[in-house]
């Protein structure tokens, strides 16, 4: 599958933006990223969709200020090469960015999984 970055940001844009409002207003301090991949290092190698990295609301206190914001990142080339249609890609793009979302409101992988958006 080709895209254009332009065109693959709009997508995560759009998933975003099919979040409801009543959770939205809940998202504080929170960036939300494309990167073409993810380091080839990392702990899912080159084929991770998306990351979480930060403090979930859950898990904030009184002591929560002043911190930099949450990140999303959502990764371009592994979604592509794993999808053959722009139909793949768009539903791809949605399951993965409300998946992050969902991390940043302290819902876990095994949560996720048992609701159908692993």
């Amino acid at each position: 599958m080709d895209l254009t970055r332009a065109e693959f940001e709009e997508l995560v844009s759009e998933a975003l933006d099919t979040i409801p409002p009543e959770l939205t207003k809940f998202m504080n301090n929170v960036a939300v990223f494309v990167e073409d991949e993810p380091a080839p290092d990392g702990e899912h190698g080159t084929n991770l969709l998306g990351l979480y990295e930060g403090i979930p609301l859950t898990e904030r206190g009184d002591w929560y200020a002043g911190v930099l914001p949450d990140r999303i990142t959502i990764y371009m080339g592994p979604m592509l090469r794993m999808c053959e249609t722009l139909m793949e890609v768009v539903d791809e793009v949605a399951v993965t960015v409300v998946h992050e979302v969902a991390h940043h409101f302290g819902i876990d992988d095994d949560h996720l999984h048992e609701l159908g958006w692993g």
